[in-house]
């Protein structure tokens, strides 16, 4: 039975984030950061908002940890802090 356990319903759900990014000041910028995580498999409902400097996605930490997507914008150029 253990095996049955383990075989799915132990997977976590894809969780939602949000991410201040500092230094996102365009929508050009904002495409960029958008065109990179988009990059990240089981990265999906990604919305960018230069002006608050805000990133949304939606995570699916089992193929992608959130901490890739932090060192994907960091590579950008820009600062990356987590919203609560």
């Amino acid at each position: 039975m253990a095996n049955d356990e383990t075989a799915g319903t132990l997977t976590k759900p894809p969780v939602d984030l949000r991410y201040r990014v500092e230094g996102m000041d365009c929508s050009s910028c904002a495409l960029k950061i958008e065109d990179a995580v988009q990059q990240l498999s089981g990265a999906e409902d990604i919305q960018v908002n230069y002006k608050a400097q805000i990133l949304e996605l939606r995570l699916d930490e089992a193929i992608t940890p959130r901490t890739t997507v932090e060192e994907q914008i960091r590579k950008l150029g820009y600062g990356v802090a987590p919203l609560t």
